[in-house]
């Protein structure tokens, strides 16, 4: 199960006691800011693309969405998710639970600015009822991250 491959990751870090798990769904942004009672810009969504690299996923505020021109301009190609049927084995975790704990080698994470308005945000656990609320820098450490980068809009208006 998916959940517990994220925890078994944040086992290392002293934080898998901190995973919630609701009674309710929580694998949308709307969804999850109502199960843990927030604004849906703290929700990190985690999403996964494919570039002529691999496999990243891009952790990004919740009130966002990816910058075409600027995705080009960072990764050197278009903006390509992955279909559904393919993040689970690509990744790890199915949709609606993709984070960027547990995840499959070889999977590349990229935290996006959009994060930094937030003292705490709170990223899906594996499972499509689960999130863990994280300060930026136990995010950074938890994920494994390579690097920021700035590939959203929406935030800045």
């Amino acid at each position: 199960m998916s959940i517990e491959r994220a925890k078994a990751w944040l086992r290392q870090f002293g934080a898998e006691d901190r995973v919630l798990e609701f009674d309710t769904s929580s694998a949308t942004v709307e969804l999850a800011a109502q199960a843990v009672g927030c604004e849906p810009a703290r929700i990190a969504k985690t999403l996964s693309f494919r570039t002529g690299d691999g496999v990243i996923l891009i952790v990004a505020a919740g009130d966002t969405k990816i910058d075409n021109p600027r995705y080009k301009a960072r990764f050197g190609c278009k903006a390509k998710m992955l279909a559904f049927e393919e993040v689970e084995p690509e990744i790890g975790h199915a949709v609606g639970g993709v984070c960027p704990f547990g995840i499959n080698d070889g999977v590349t994470v990229f935290l996006d600015e959009s994060l930094h308005r937030f003292e705490t945000v709170f990223p899906a656990c594996g499972s499509s009822n689960s999130a863990i609320e994280l300060t930026i820098p136990e995010l950074e450490k938890f994920s494994g991250y390579k690097a920021w980068v700035d590939v959203c809009k929406g935030w800045r208006e």
